[in-house]
Parts: C-alpha cells; sequence; structure tokens
C-alpha cells in the first residue's frame, strides 16, 4: 500500500418510502470512503431484509436487481474498506441480529481500539462469532447487555468500546446514530421533508437532496422515531478532537465541514505549504487527483498557475491483472502518464497531500526524469506521518512508514528528490484556522503526525508487549 486506504462510509434514512434506493444513491456518493463491498439492511416495521455485496454500489444496487428485494421505509447502508477483519461476504455491513426486544442492524466506520481484548473476553463468556469485524463486538456487547430497552442497551455497550466510531443503528421502530466521544469519526445529519438522514459527510445528502440540519456531536447519541429527533450525551464531556485526516485526504472535496468545503482547506494547506517552503521553479504540478486541490492553494499564494503535468487515467480499476513482475512493475503507468512535452526541461515543484510508504513517489519521480524533468521539488501538503493509526485508518505499521524509518533527508534520498519538504505541525493547524497546535490539549486527532494518540490503542500495545517478550525469550536463549 503506497497510499492511505479509505475508511468506511454510513447511511441511514428513516421515514421514507424510497428508503433502500436513497441509502444506495448516499452510499454511492460515499464510494470513495470504501470499494470493497457495500450493503443495506432495510426494515418495514416489522420485519428485517438485508442484501450484500463484494464491489462497487454501482455494481450491485441496482433496482432491477436487488432494491427491490429492500422493502421498507426504513433502512442504513454501509461501504466497506476493511480495516479490521477479512475481505469476505460475511464481514460486509450492516450487520444484523435478532435479540429478545427485536432485530437490530449496525453499520460502523472506524475502529475499536479494544476489540480484540473485548472479543477475547466475550468468547471465554459464551459468545459466538460469526465475523472477524470488530463491528460484531459492538452487537455482541448490546445483546449481551443485561439493560432493560435497547438505548440503555447500546449506552452499556458504548461504555465498554474505545476508539473513534461512528454507528448508524436500525431497529424496527428507530434510526439511532452515535459518535465517539471525541467525534474521531464523523457524522452528519439531514432531512428531506419528514424524513431523517444519517450520513458520513454531506456529499451524501446532497445527492438525496437533503438538507443539511448539523454535525452529530462528539458523544452524542440521536435517536430518531416518529416523533422526531432526541439527544442524548451519556459520556463525560470531552474537547472534540476530529479526524485530522479528513480534512487533508479522506472527505470528498464538495463536503463540508464547519461551514467550510474541504476543498478550501485543502487549498488552505497549499497556500500555508507556499509561505513555508517556496522555491524556485518553471512549473508547479500536482499528483492526480489528490493533490490538485493543495497546488492550486500553493500557486495562488506564489501568484502562478498550475500544469497538469501528469495525467490520471480513471479508468483503471482496482482489480487489474498484474500476471507477471515485468507488469506488475508498470502499475503506476497505469494510472499516471507524463506530458513530455511540458516536463522537459524543466524545473518542478510536484505537489501531493500526503507521503505515505514513498513508493509512489519514488515511481512517479522516476518517470519525470525519464521524461526529461531538469529537477523535482516534492512538497507535502501535511506533515510526516511517523506513526500507525488504530481509530479507523488502515495505515502501514511503523517500521513500514517512511518517515519512521528515514530523516528527511534521507527521505529526499529514497524517492530521489531535488529537494522535499512537508508542511509543519503549527502549518497545518495554521490552514485549519488556528495559530499554532495546543500542545496540551489538540484541536484535531493528529497522531499518525505526532504520536499524541486521544483513546489508547489497547489492542495495539498488548500485541507490542507480547513481541517484546518473545523477542527477549529468544536473545536469552
Amino acid at each position: 500500500m503506497s497510499r492511505l486506504k479509505e475508511e468506511c462510509g454510513v447511511f441511514g434514512i428513516y421515514n421514507n418510502k424510497d428508503a433502500a434506493t436513497l441509502t444506495a444513491l448516499g452510499l454511492h456518493a460515499l464510494q470513495h470512503r470504501g470499494q470493497e463491498a457495500c450493503g443495506i439492511v432495510s426494515c418495514d416495521g416489522n420485519n428485517f431484509y438485508s442484501e450484500k455485496r463484494i464491489g462497487l454500489v454501482g455494481d450491485n444496487f441496482t433496482k432491477s436487481k436487488v432494491l427491490e428485494k429492500l422493502p421498507g421505509k426504513f433502512a442504513i447502508g454501509h461501504n466497506r474498506y476493511s480495516t479490521s477483519g477479512n475481505n469476505l461476504i460475511k464481514n460486509i455491513q450492516p450487520f444484523f441480529a435478532d435479540l429478545h426486544s427485536g432485530g437490530i442492524s449496525v453499520s460502523h466506520n472506524g475502529n475499536l481500539s479494544n476489540a480484540r481484548h473485548l472479543r477475547n473476553a466475550l468468547v471465554k463468556d459464551g459468545s459466538i462469532f460469526q465475523t472477524t469485524s470488530d463491528t460484531e463486538t459492538i452487537v455482541q456487547l448490546i445483546a449481551k447487555s443485561k439493560r432493560t430497552n435497547i438505548i440503555n442497551k447500546i449506552i452499556d455497550a458504548l461504555f465498554k468500546i474505545q476508539g473513534g466510531y461512528a454507528l448508524a443503528i436500525l431497529t424496527n421502530k428507530k434510526l439511532i446514530g452515535v459518535r465517539d466521544p471525541y467525534g474521531i469519526r464523523p457524522l452528519v445529519i439531514g432531512k428531506i421533508k419528514n424524513s431523517y438522514v444519517l450520513a458520513s459527510e454531506t456529499c451524501a445528502l446532497d445527492i438525496v437532496g437533503a438538507q443539511f440540519i448539523r454535525h452529530v456531536d462528539n458523544g452524542e447519541i440521536v435517536i430518531i422515531t416518529e416523533s422526531g429527533l432526541q439527544s442524548l450525551k451519556p459520556f463525560p464531556k470531552l474537547k472534540e478532537r476530529p479526524c485530522i485526516f479528513e480534512y487533508i485526504y479522506f472527505s470528498r472535496p464538495d463536503s463540508i465541514i464547519n461551514n467550510i468545503s474541504v476543498y478550501e482547506y485543502r487549498k488552505k494547506l497549499g497556500a500555508e505549504l507556499a509561505s513555508e517552503a517556496d522555491v524556485k521553479s518553471d512549473l508547479i504540478v500536482p499528483v492526480p487527483d489528490s493533490g490538485v486541490p493543495a497546488a492550486i492553494g500553493y500557486a495562488e499564494k506564489v501568484g502562478k498557475s498550475i500544469e497538469l503535468g501528469i495525467i490520471r487515467n480513471h479508468y483503471v480499476g482496482r482489480t487489474f491483472i498484474e500476471p507477471t513482475q515485468k507488469i506488475r512493475s508498470l502499475g503506476v503507468k497505469l494510472k499516471h502518464s507524463i506530458n513530455k512535452a511540458l516536463v522537459k526541461n524543466k524545473s518542478i515543484i510536484l505537489i501531493d497531500d500526503s507521503l505515505v510508504r514513498g513508493t509512489t513517489s519514488v515511481k512517479i519521480i522516476k518517470m519525470l526524469y525519464e521524461c526529461g524533468a531538469k529537477k523535482v521539488h516534492l512538497r507535502i501538503a501535511s506533515p510526516p506521518i511517523k506513526y500507525p493509526d488504530y481509530y479507523g485508518i488502515d495505515t502501514p505499521s511503523k517500521k513500514e512508514l517512511l518517515a519512521s524509518r528515514y530523516s528527511l533527508e534521507g527521505m529526499r534520498k529514497f524517492i530521489n528528490a531535488t529537494t522535499l519538504q512537508f508542511l509543519t505541525i503549527d502549518g497545518l493547524y495554521k490552514a485549519m484556522g488556528f495559530s499554532k497546535r495546543n500542545s496540551s490539549y489538540p484541536q484535531f486527532t493528529d497522531h499518525c503526525f505526532t504520536g499524541d494518540y486521544p483513546v489508547e490503542p489497547i489492542d495495539a500495545n498488548r500485541i507490542n508487549i507480547k513481541k517484546n517478550k518473545v523477542s527477549l525469550m529468544l536473545s536469552n536463549s
């Protein structure tokens, strides 16, 4: 994996005769958050109906094939990228279970940092798991709760889990939205006439014609019934720390966060990068599509225009067959090609939003040199990623992250750039509207840059302790 992998997307709608169709449209708008699999569960007030498919929403959820199998005025859906559990049909969400109090279905965006610990305890207590997803742990905890009603059962489960999560939960009478106490993972509320909508991003509201109402607060539970919307806040109050990568990378550019489009945030990141790390050059070239907004902001700041020195092929599927090493080594050329006439004999500022393993940067820079570029100055519109994530982003392990393995000069040599500069952490916060990072209580979840984890990664720490014990035993043997 040379780039960060998407999280998941959730969508839910209450009291609409076209619930399943609108859910499919919402998932289509959230397709960028997960392309491995998709699923929808609907309810007609009595019975639940489920359809799950591997692949893209548009390839699977059409009216003639699937949607007519999903009757009812209530539905939730999920786009999957597997940060936890294998990519198997049984792991596709939403999950459904028949409880003593009635049916319940759960969609989950995020990752539990103590899922392994909880799962082991539940198995010892007699629970039988059907999947390898941490989302089933949430369902099992709700089912095992001794509380009397479903809301109290959910609250009971939430006090046991840790990590970053946004949940859309469906019962035969309620649509429930939940956001973790720090608000790491996003969730928004919209409305179509008398129908409430929950979604990971505002772009999913736009596609179904819903009016944006507000974000679900950190640590909030919203309960939607025929009586309207009720809000509960059972957790001790914490200052919100949303994931900074929603602004940098994950959210769709046209989504709105805090009344500002994600596109504008990314332009500001590029402008701040220009203030910190500009260099004399002939061309400003973005890595498409991820680096385009930052490159526009950079170019506006220095008074130049961007040029399409790299052309992206948008018709390369994720499952392209690469049967031999020779073909595999050409993989980057399937997605990117160089505008040779433009870059020849030019000094280039190459702009991207992030640098993970560095393998794609190595290949793109090599291609630029092969096409005659004189110099390639790589500029990254975020700080170096030094630490892995445990809250829903599928990052490589620390030893695989380029910035964890090398100094700045070591990274520059590895990718063979003429110069390399990242946006500083204070520059990142300045672009987000703050004077600098509050070191005592950061405004965002930014642990990938700083190592400051707001929620202890319990499972990862226990695995590391176990590995260290094994290493010590081997070294002493």
